[in-house]
């Protein structure tokens, strides 16, 4: 495993994570979480993703469980978790829900270190942008997060580059802690976003990348090319929502095609497309999802992939993905 900074900063992450969403607590429980854990730790990873949202909190509770089970020392690994959506447990959703004002923001923070039993969070973004805060109120409240000891550094995740911006440079104006990377979805049929409007955000701000999605929902991994498999994420009924792009017939096409180049390489087009991923040097970090321990050391296998991307390749992989890309 390879460790790449994350933007500017002087942290170290592992390029290839893994996160939490869909799978903690609703597929793997406490003692699956800390198998997997330990198995991704052993292959070298060192950030753990994660959310107030997953599973209503649930997600930050299992995953907060298995590691102090694994009793690892706290400066070899890295956590995160977001906020945006709440966790509107009590009923009433005013100010605990789909917001980023300084209240919320700073119970928030609160609330997912009791829940992981943590005295800091290493990475906390902001899940979503919030058109109803001025970003400045914002932007101090996480900063504060910052100051307050509870958090070490702060993003963004899925917000336009013109408000990363904006945030930056309130930041930069008032001499606050600054958003240091952004979690956007990236993978070969989601581009636009990471490679063309991030684009003068790399230089100008050192922005960095936590990439989610890399196997678009499981597409990526050719299991949907005869419909939805029992069992599979596009199975779940909350995740009824991605069945139509899963089932896209001319994205399916070509995932198979790719399964001919994967072949070529000695992998899997799952492997191939996560080593696509990380092969972008913008990307600090990949982070991958998995609810089996061969699930996880297959995606893992992705890192011995990234050096056999060589330009044919690559072209070989934008003729078959790119016009199809969004």
């Amino acid at each position: 495993m390879k460790y790449r900074r994350l933007g500017s900063s002087g942290l170290q992450v592992s390029e290839l994570s893994l996160g939490s969403w869909v799978t903690y607590h609703n597929q793997v429980d406490e003692g699956a979480a800390k198998e997997l854990l330990a198995a991704a730790f052993d292959a070298g990873v060192n950030f753990f993703d994660n959310a107030e949202a997953y599973a209503g909190g649930k997600s930050e509770e299992v995953m907060g469980a298995a590691i102090r089970a694994l009793k690892w020392p706290r400066l070899n690994y890295i956590v995160s978790t977001k906020f945006f959506w709440g966790l509107d447990r009590e009923g009433h959703a005013t100010n605990r829900k789909d917001t980023l004002n300084r209240k919320y923001l700073s119970q928030a923070i609160d609330g997912s270190l009791a829940r992981m039993k943590l005295d800091f969070i290493d990475l906390v973004y902001c899940h979503r942008s919030d058109p109803h805060t001025p970003i400045e109120e914002t932007v101090w409240a996480m900063s504060d997060m910052i100051t307050r000891g509870k958090a070490l550094y702060w993003g963004t995740s899925e917000w336009s580059a013109a408000d990363i911006r904006a945030a930056w440079d309130i930041a930069e104006r008032h001499h606050l802690h600054k958003p240091v990377m952004e979690q956007p979805q990236y993978h070969l049929f989601h581009r636009k976003r990471v490679e063309e409007e991030y684009a003068r955000l790399y230089e100008d701000i050192g922005l960095g990348l936590t990439t989610w999605s890399p196997l678009a929902s499981g597409l990526l991994t050719g299991k949907y090319k005869a419909g939805v498999p029992a069992g599979s994420r596009g199975a779940l009924e909350s995740m009824g929502f991605l069945v139509k792009n899963l089932t896209d017939a001319a994205k399916n096409d070509a995932v198979a095609r790719l399964e001919g180049v994967a072949a070529e390489l000695g992998c899997s087009v799952s492997q191939l497309a996560i080593a696509w991923v990380a092969h972008n040097p913008r990307v600090s970090t990949v982070i991958t999802g998995a609810s089996r321990l061969s699930q996880l050391q297959s995606n893992l296998a992705a890192a011995e992939v990234i050096e056999k991307l060589t330009p044919a390749v690559l072209a070989q992989i934008d003729e078959i993905t790119q016009p199809l890309a969004a």
